[in-house]
């Protein structure tokens, strides 16, 4: 059993030396988080965005239910990306499952939600700060949405950075929809999950030091910019 000294102390070298499989299973899971928030993105921002300058039967419904989104389940996210996409599925030939494009659909589908949620809620004060104004200038719909997406980008961005914390983080739906095979679709939390039943401790203790400095990373500029959107705005 290699103690916790010796474990700290290989975590270490393979981290000085850039090993190889180290490297190959951040990059991916960098490719595959930053995939998933980019099209998480393109959908969750201007849904949010309509969603909070709309005024439509059945709004309130969709906010609570966009709400209720964030807090789904990864494994069940999972669990529904795999009936999709197995062979008896309705996206069964599209032949992804157990691919990196399997795990992107995962992960966007729980990004989206709160990107969504947490945007228009933004874009929402910033409504009713400016609607007044932009209602005098005859601004329609699709145009309210761009100006308010823009004039909050830089509080829209720490949403994005949320976005990605909570992707690279995850581990449920991917592990159901990669099946963490190594070279393929071995992503950092579930390699921490597997090394460490296996008792393969600096490999894994290396890969959490990465995770969590990537954390601490997102968490930092998410700050930054929050405060830097504070002061320019009041």
């Amino acid at each position: 059993m290699t103690t916790l000294s010796a474990a700290l102390e290989q975590s270490w070298l393979l981290l000085t030396s850039l090993d190889r499989a180290l490297l190959d299973i951040v990059e991916l899971s960098l490719c595959v988080s930053l995939t998933a928030v980019a099209i998480g993105a393109l959908i969750g921002l201007p849904a949010g965005a309509a969603i909070a300058v709309g005024n439509f039967p059945g709004r309130r419904v969709l906010v609570v239910l966009l709400n209720a989104l964030m807090g789904m389940p990864p494994v069940v996210v999972g669990l529904m990306v795999y009936l999709m996409l197995s062979r008896a599925g309705p996206l069964g030939s599209l032949g992804i499952l157990f691919t990196p494009a399997a795990m992107v659909i995962a992960q966007t589908l729980l990004i989206a939600p709160i990107i969504a949620a947490l945007a228009r809620q933004i874009v929402e004060d910033a409504w009713h700060e400016y609607q007044d104004y932009l209602r005098s200038l005859g601004s329609g719909t699709l145009r309210t949405v761009r100006t308010l997406l823009w004039d909050t980008r830089f509080s829209l961005i720490t949403v994005l950075l949320a976005g990605l914390g909570r992707a690279a983080a995850e581990v449920g739906a991917v592990i159901v929809v990669g099946g963490n095979i190594e070279g393929v679709t071995r992503v950092m939390t579930t390699a921490i999950a597997l090394e460490t039943s296996k008792g393969d401790l600096p490999l894994a203790l290396a890969l959490g030091m990465v995770l969590l400095a990537l954390v601490l990373t997102i968490n930092a500029s998410a700050f930054v910019l929050s405060e830097a959107a504070r002061r320019r705005f009041g």
